[in-house]
C-alpha cells in the first residue's frame, strides 16, 4: 500500500513536470532544465522570461524535490513578487516557505533577525524619501546653509554613494574634484549621525547593512548562504553595486545562481543600475551557461521590426533580434501636432474611437511619456472627453497628510527613536506646543545623546522649557505611553482603529467640508488596508505592516482600476498595452537634453526600446511642433529615434525643422479632420464625438447644471457651479473644487453628476 501510494505520487509528480514543460518551446526548456551552477539567460522583451522563472522553480520542487524553503527568487517588484508566487502556488503546495520577494524586502527580513549586531534595535524604521529630505533640510538649516541650494545635491550624493556600496568618506575622496564636496562631507556625515540615532536606515541603506552585516559576521553569511540553495534574480540587468554583492554573497555557498535579464531593458543607471552586471556576468562567474530567449509572444511583427530597429544602433548590448509568429499587425501610426494640446486631442480621439470600433477597455491603453511635466495636457483633454485616467508618479495613497499623520503615531509606537516621526505628531491634533519648545527638546536631546521620545520621557530635567509648555508636553507624553501599552496586547489592525479614535483623528476633520469628507474616507481606506493586509499576512505585526506600506509602489496597483495609464516609461517596467501611444518624441525631451555621454544616450535609446515593446497591438508615435515648457514655448525638432527607425527621413526631419510646419502623416481614423493652425479643431472634436457610439454614453439633463448646484465629479470631487455657458451639448461650466480651484468642464463630457 505504501509503495503503491509513493509511486502515485511520483507519477504525479512527473505528469506535472511534462505538462509544465509542455507549455515551453525548445529555448525555453533548455535553461529550466540546466539546474547546477551559474546561469544567465538574456530574455528579450516578451519572450516569456516569467514563465520561465516559475517553470525553473517547480521543476526543482517536484523533479529535483528541493524544498521551497532553500529556494529564493528575487523580483523588480512588489506585483512582480506576489505574480509569481500566485503561478507557483497553482503548481505545488509550500510556496509560503519559499522567499519570494523584491531584494529590499528581502533584506528587510535579514535585517529584523539580525541588525542588533550593528548596534541597531530590530524594530528599526524605514524612512522614505520625504522623511529624507526632512532630515536633510533640518541638517543644512543647522549648518547655517540655505536648504534650496544644499539639499537635492546632498541628497543625491548620499543615494550615489550608497548604491555604489561607499561610505561618506569613500565618496568624498573618490570625487574630491566635486564643487563643495567638504560641505557635503559634513552633512552626509551628519545625515548618518541622525538616522543612527533615530534607529532607522532609509531604502538604500536596507542593502548596505546587508552587506556591512554579511561582511562583518560570517555566521549570518553562512546561515542564509547554507539555506538558500537555489538563487534566482529577475531583472538582473538594473542591479546596482550593492545588490551584486549582495547576491554573489548569497551564492558563495552553493554556487547555483540563475539570473535573467535584458540588457536592451537596462534603463536605471541614473538611480545606480550597472549594465556590466549582466554584460560581464559570464567573465565574472567562470562555466556560466548562457541562453537566449528572442522568440517575442506579446506584440505584432511590425512594432517588433520597429524596436529592433531602434535598438541595433546601440554598441553596448549582446547581439540579438526579436522575432514572433504574431500577426504583422496594424501599420505604426505617427502624428505631428501642432501643440501639445492639439497631441493630446489627437490621443484622446484616437482612444474614443478604438473603443468604439474594437473590443478595448481603458486599462487596454497607455500614454508614455519621458517627463511627468507632459502629463497635464493628456488629464485636461482626457477630462474633456470623459475619458478615465490614472496618472504614475504622482501623489501616492500612502503619501497624504492624513495618512502620513497616521501613520507617524504608529511608526512612533513601533520605533521610539524615531525622530521624524516625534515631529510629524507631536503637534497632530494641535496642542500649542511651539517652535520654542521642540527646539529646546532637540536641544536637550542632542547635549544628551538622546531621542527626542527618551527626552520627553526624561521632561522634567529638561530646564529650558516652561511649566506650561511641560503640562502640554506632559499629556502628548501621556498619549503615547497609553498607545505603547495597548499595542502590547492588540493585533495591529485593531490597533490602528484604536490610535484613530484615541487621537481623535476624525474630530480633526469634523467640519463639514468636501475636503474633510475625502480626508475622512482616506482614513476609513487606511484601516481596510491594516485588516485586508492582516488577512494576507495573518502572523504579520504592526512593524510588518508599516514597512509594507515604505515598501509599496504605485506600480503595484496600476491595473486595479479600468481607467487609461497615463506613465512615465520608467513606471511601466515590465508591464504591456494593447495600444501604446509614445507622446513627446522630441529632442531634448526624449531623447531627454542632460543625456551628453555615450552611456546616457545608449540608455536613452533602451528607454525608446522599452517604450515600443510595451506595446502588443497598436502604436501611435506622437510629437508637437512647439511646446510650452519650462517656462517658456518653443519650437521642437523630430526625435532622432523617428528617424532610427524610418518613420519620417533625414530630409523631412530637416524640412520640418526648417519651417515648423508640421502636419498630421497618417492615421487609421477614416474621417479626416479639419486641420488648421491650430490642429484639431473644436468643431471637429464636437462633431467625432457626437459620431462614437461608445459603450459610455450618457443622457445629461442639462437644466439642472445651474449656477450654485452642487456636482460630484470622479476625479476632482464635490464642487460647486460658479457660471454656466452655452446651453445642451455645448454647455460649459466654471466649477469650483476645493482642492483644485476653479475648472472649465465641458458638461456632456465630464465625468461628474449633480447632487
Amino acid at each position: 500500500m505504501k509503495i503503491s501510494s509513493v509511486c502515485v505520487i511520483i507519477l504525479s509528480m512527473k505528469n506535472s513536470v511534462n505538462e509544465i514543460l509542455s507549455k515551453l518551446n525548445e529555448t525555453q526548456i533548455q535553461p529550466v532544465l540546466q539546474t547546477e551552477g551559474y546561469v544567465l539567460v538574456i530574455a528579450g522583451a516578451g519572450s516569456g522570461k516569467t514563465r520561465v522563472l516559475t517553470s525553473r522553480i517547480a521543476y526543482l520542487v517536484l523533479e529535483k524535490q528541493v524544498s521551497p524553503s532553500n529556494i529564493l527568487a528575487i523580483t523588480f517588484t512588489n506585483k512582480a513578487a506576489k505574480e509569481m508566487k500566485e503561478r507557483l502556488s497553482l503548481l505545488f503546495d509550500g510556496v509560503d516557505y519559499m522567499w519570494c520577494s523584491t531584494i529590499h524586502s528581502m533584506c528587510v527580513k535579514i535585517l529584523r533577525s539580525s541588525i542588533d549586531k550593528l548596534g541597531y534595535s530590530k524594530d528599526f524604521t524605514i524612512y522614505d524619501d520625504s522623511d529624507k529630505e526632512k532630515v536633510l533640510k533640518r541638517i543644512c538649516q543647522e549648518m547655517g546653509l540655505e536648504p534650496d541650494k544644499y539639499l537635492k545635491t546632498a541628497k543625491n550624493y548620499i543615494s550615489i554613494a550608497k548604491n555604489a556600496g561607499k561610505t561618506p568618506l569613500e565618496f568624498a575622496k573618490d570625487r574630491s574634484d566635486l564643487v563643495n564636496i567638504e560641505v557635503y562631507l559634513e552633512i552626509m556625515l551628519k545625515y548618518e549621525d541622525t538616522l543612527y540615532r533615530s534607529n532607522s536606515l532609509d531604502f538604500d541603506d536596507l542593502l548596505v547593512k546587508t552587506v556591512e552585516i554579511f561582511r562583518q559576521f560570517p555566521e549570518v553569511l553562512n546561515y542564509y548562504a547554507s539555506k538558500f540553495s537555489y538563487i534566482h534574480v529577475d531583472e538582473f540587468q538594473d542591479t546596482n553595486e550593492v545588490q551584486f554583492v549582495i547576491v554573489r554573497l548569497l551564492a558563495s555557498k552553493h554556487h547555483n545562481l540563475f539570473v535573467v535579464g535584458d540588457d536592451d531593458q537596462s534603463i536605471y543607471g541614473w538611480r545606480g543600475a550597472v549594465i556590466d552586471n549582466i554584460l560581464d556576468f559570464d567573465k565574472i562567474f567562470s562555466k556560466t551557461k548562457v541562453y537566449k530567449l528572442e522568440q517575442n509572444y506579446r506584440s505584432t511583427k511590425k512594432i517588433l521590426n520597429l524596436a529592433n530597429k531602434v535598438i541595433e544602433k546601440n554598441t553596448g548590448r549582446r547581439e540579438k533580434v526579436l522575432w514572433t509568429e504574431n500577426a504583422e499587425g496594424d501599420d505604426i501610426v505617427y502624428y505631428d501636432a501642432i501643440d501639445e494640446r492639439s497631441e493630446a486631442a489627437y490621443v484622446a480621439l484616437q482612444i474614443k474611437t478604438l473603443m468604439a470600433r474594437y473590443n478595448y477597455s481603458y486599462k487596454d491603453f497607455a500614454v508614455l511619456i519621458r517627463l511627468n511635466a507632459l502629463s497635464r495636457g493628456f488629464e485636461q483633454e482626457f477630462l474633456k472627453y470623459a475619458l478615465p485616467y490614472r496618472v504614475f508618479g504622482g501623489l501616492k495613497f500612502y503619501e497624504r497628510k492624513e495618512i502620513k499623520d497616521v501613520l507617524g503615531y504608529l511608526k512612533l509606537v513601533n520605533n521610539p527613536s524615531d525622530n521624524e516621526a516625534f515631529l510629524r505628531i507631536i503637534n497632530c491634533p494641535k496642542r500649542g506646543i511651539g517652535e520654542k519648545t521642540v527646539n529646546a527638546l532637540l536641544s536637550y536631546g542632542a547635549e544628551n545623546g538622546l531621542s527626542l521620545y527618551d527626552t520627553l520621557v526624561r521632561l522634567e530635567f529638561v530646564a529650558d522649557i516652561n511649566a506650561g509648555a511641560k503640562a502640554k508636553l506632559a499629556e502628548f507624553r501621556k498619549i503615547i505611553f497609553s498607545l505603547q501599552d495597548k499595542s502590547a496586547d492588540m493585533p495591529f489592525d485593531d490597533f490602528i482603529k484604536y490610535t484613530i479614535d484615541e487621537v481623535k483623528f476624525r474630530e480633526m476633520y469634523s467640519e463639514d467640508t468636501e475636503e474633510n469628507k475625502n480626508r475622512l474616507m482616506n482614513i476609513d481606506e487606511f484601516i481596510n488596508s491594516a485588516i485586508e493586509f492582516k488577512k494576507d499576512n495573518y502572523q504579520s505585526t504592526l512593524s510588518d505592516f508599516v514597512n509594507s506600506i515604505t515598501l509599496s509602489s504605485d506600480v503595484d496597483d496600476m491595473d486595479v482600476d479600468n481607467a487609461v495609464a497615463i506613465a512615465t516609461i520608467h513606471s511601466v517596467k515590465g508591464l504591456e498595452f494593447k495600444c501604446v501611444f509614445i507622446a513627446g518624441l522630441e529632442e531634448g525631451i526624449f531623447p531627454i537634453s542632460r543625456a551628453s555621454s555615450d552611456d546616457d544616450e545608449e540608455e536613452e535609446r533602451r528607454l525608446m526600446y522599452v517604450s515600443i515593446t510595451r506595446a502588443q497591438e497598436r502604436l501611435y508615435l506622437t510629437k508637437t511642433a512647439s511646446r510650452f515648457l519650462h517656462g517658456e514655448r518653443k519650437f521642437t525638432s523630430p526625435s532622432r529615434y523617428l528617424r532610427d527607425c524610418g518613420v519620417i527621413t533625414e530630409k523631412r526631419a530637416q524640412k520640418a525643422v526648417s519651417d515648423n510646419d508640421y502636419r498630421r502623416t497618417f492615421s487609421d481614423v477614416d474621417d479626416t479632420p479639419e486641420t488648421s493652425n491650430m490642429g484639431y479643431s473644436s468643431s471637429y472634436a464636437r462633431n467625432h464625438v457626437e459620431k462614437i457610439k461608445s459603450a459610455n454614453q450618457k443622457v445629461v439633463d442639462y437644466s439642472k447644471f445651474k449656477a450654485g448646484a452642487k456636482v460630484k465629479h470622479v476625479k476632482f470631487g464635490m464642487g460647486t457651479i460658479l457660471v454656466v455657458q452655452g446651453s445642451g451639448a455645448s454647455m460649459v461650466a466654471d466649477i469650483a473644487f476645493k482642492d483644485f480651484g476653479i475648472k472649465k468642464i465641458a458638461v456632456k463630457f465630464a465625468p461628474m453628476e449633480i447632487l
